[in-house]
């Protein structure tokens, strides 16, 4: 019964550690995905003379 009580411990410790690792992968929002719209015309303009 203390064997099984200490592996149980361990396990959850285990579980926690990996939780925390595995925890930015879960995190889904990416706001380069949405807000990121590439150079607009000021850029060009300052670094090609114009739009393409």
């Amino acid at each position: 019964m203390l064997a099984m009580q200490a592996l149980l411990r361990y396990l959850n410790q285990v579980a926690a550690r990996l939780l925390v690792l595995l925890d930015p992968a879960r995190n889904r929002y990416r706001p380069e995905l949405h807000y990121m719209r590439g150079p607009g015309p000021k850029w060009y303009e300052k670094h090609q003379g114009g739009a393409i």
